[in-house]
């Protein structure tokens, strides 16, 4: 067994769980990280993808009340139908877009330059988002994620697609966006969650049967590892980000993804760090 293999994809999967559901780009991160700690192959994608299924586990257990209410309700409860057909219409886009787009996008997005780039821009939409939302907080059409139209969930998974980019952020681009197109804060963000269960576990069970060449027996300790790190640290950064946004906006993470991107851009330039994908 690789100790120091293990331990490389623990700090993946902690990477992983932290920043899947801030709106900082976990994909972004990831391919940071697996650069510095030279997990950047063909398999290795493969993983970066898989252990999100781990960050999945974690929503489902901090919403599993309602999770668990809603499938119940499924026969008889107009509200349990109307929140699952959403997140059924909301899923549909990236579906379409991904099986089109996906291989494109891997092959010539996923490099550090455009990640950082991508922090960058994201940064300042996330404040310009913040500052517009603050002059018409009172003015959010919905208050709750079960209140939302098929039209706003059609509108969320269009805006989900961006996500696409390496460095934009499926999270941030689902919260932010929901708030533009009129939505709360906590329902963007409740919505984000529910969305983010069919999304990323399809997304994982299709790169692991698309893969599946790539994969052995002997790869399982090292994908276990990923996923318990990636279900731990999401479940605690989850917790903490529900009752964050209570109080809080996301203007911490703006100032955050654009210093990072432009250090990024600035130790690669320089040659300090070398950034490979």
């Amino acid at each position: 067994m690789d100790i120091a293999l293990l331990i490389k994809a623990a700090v993946m999967g902690i990477v992983e769980g932290l920043t899947e559901f801030l709106p900082i780009s976990s994909t972004g991160h990831l391919i940071l990280a697996g650069a510095l700690l030279e997990m950047n192959d063909a398999k290795a994608k493969v993983f970066d993808i898989a252990i999100q299924t781990g960050a999945i586990f974690a929503v489902i257990l901090v919403y599993w009340q309602k999770i668990r209410d809603t499938v119940v309700g499924l026969s008889t409860e107009k509200q349990a139908q109307r929140l699952a057909l959403n997140v059924l219409v909301a899923f549909v886009p990236a579906v379409i877009l991904g099986l089109l787009f996906g291989k494109t996008i891997k092959a010539h997005l996923f490099n550090p330059v455009v990640v950082a780039s991508a922090f960058i821009v994201g940064g300042f939409i996330i404040l310009w988002a913040e500052k517009r939302h603050d002059h018409n907080a009172a003015a959010a059409r919905v208050e709750d994620a079960d209140n939302m139209t098929l039209m706003d969930a059609l509108k969320v998974g269009v805006v989900q697609c961006f996500a696409m980019i390496p460095g934009t952020s499926r999270s941030g681009a689902t919260i932010i966006g929901g708030m533009l197109l009129g939505l709360s804060r906590k329902a963007a963000t409740d919505f984000s969650f529910y969305l983010a269960i069919p999304t990323l576990m399809g997304a994982g069970v299709y790169s692991l049967y698309k893969e599946r060449a790539l994969l052995s027996l002997a790869d399982l300790p090292m994908f276990g590892v990923g996923l318990l790190f990636s279900f731990l640290s999401a479940w605690v950064c989850i917790r903490w980000l529900l009752r964050y946004i209570a109080t809080h906006s996301f203007v911490m993470f703006a100032w955050y993804r654009i210093v990072f991107g432009l250090l990024v851009l600035l130790t690669a330039q320089m040659g300090w760090v070398n950034w490979v994908d």
